[in-house]
């Protein structure tokens, strides 16, 4: 199975490209932006050395049709999606700071409480809670947005006072961020799932703020089965899940947190076919539909250029 681990499209009009962890981002005319996803993978803020066969097309797609179920709640930058891997949409001026969303306490949360942490972000944390137990209600942990290393926690008063976001654009992002996670969480039930945690990024553009990038995708959020979800609970026993924290456990097993003196560990092609056998796994989850192999056959780059170029053409 082949993988695009990078891009290096000359589209008419083209200002410039960003290469992201997973997306690479081409600027045309500074006003639309191309955002290829590519079959990378990240964790623990490194790019892992091999790619993940149908990972693009997956995050894509999801984030598209997210994109698309979630327009009424606020306006987003997706104009269309002219290839499996690749959605066209505005460009917009990004705000530094990502909005996370929780509504259980797992990962990074859970590991910050098991070592005695109470507030995250400003928001303080009830005592004896356990693993994977929901809060009373979901809570905002805010990061910065680090273009490279890693992403700080923050707190609202932070991103105010430092003025990343005034505060009244972070009210209605705030806002936003509550009601396209209940959305998702609504969608997502009605598959079997529970809508753990995500990620959400904005931006402006004429003085009007838009949801940006991916959403309710598994590199960008966490899905647990609902089926013995609180059987589990009660028993301390690992949920069953759909997200990219199944590839953070296997380094983690293998000693790799991106800490000094630390090598990622080799990825056998086993293993990196049962990674994307999950991402395909949560993509007919969550969609209820069959996923279409067919589309990767043949050159992947030569079929994006040519639909890519075909799109910037019918809109010239």
């Amino acid at each position: 199975m082949k993988a695009l681990t990078s891009t290096d499209f000359h589209f008419e009009g083209q200002k410039s490209v960003y290469h992201g962890k997973v997306r690479d981002v081409y600027d045309i005319n500074d006003d639309i932006i191309v955002m290829v996803a590519t079959d990378r993978i990240s964790a623990f803020d490194v790019i892992l050395p091999k790619g993940i066969p149908y990972k693009g097309q997956v995050l894509n797609q999801i984030a598209s049709k997210f994109l698309d179920a979630t327009s009424d709640i606020c306006p987003n930058w997706k104009l269309a999606t002219p290839d499996p891997m690749v959605t066209v949409g505005l460009k917009c001026e990004g705000f530094r700071v990502e909005m996370i969303i929780r509504s259980i306490l797992t990962g990074s949360a859970w590991r910050a409480y098991k070592d005695g942490c109470r507030e995250l972000c400003g928001v303080k944390l009830p005592d004896g809670m356990k693993e994977n137990e929901r809060f009373p209600e979901p809570i905002i942990t805010p990061t910065t947005k680090a273009d490279e290393g890693h992403d700080m926690n923050i707190s609202k008063e932070e991103i105010i006072n430092q003025g990343l976001v005034s505060a009244e654009d972070y009210a209605k992002v705030e806002d936003y961020t509550r009601r396209l996670f209940k959305r998702g969480q609504e969608i997502a039930a009605k598959r079997g799932l529970i809508l753990v945690d995500t990620k959400y990024e904005f931006g402006k553009r004429d003085g009007k703020v838009y949801l940006i990038d991916e959403i309710h995708t598994p590199d960008s959020s966490r899905y647990f089965y609902a089926d013995g979800y609180e059987e589990k609970l009660a028993k301390g026993e690992p949920q069953k899940q759909l997200s990219k924290e199944f590839v953070r456990q296997w380094l983690i097993e293998h000693n790799f947190m991106n800490e000094p003196g630390q090598t990622v560990p080799d990825m056998s092609d086993e293993y990196i076919n049962s990674v994307s056998d999950r991402y395909i796994e949560l993509y007919e989850h969550i969609t209820g539909e069959k996923f279409d192999k067919s589309v990767e056959e043949g050159d992947i780059a030569a079929r994006i250029e040519k639909n890519v170029s075909e799109y910037l053409k019918s809109r010239a």
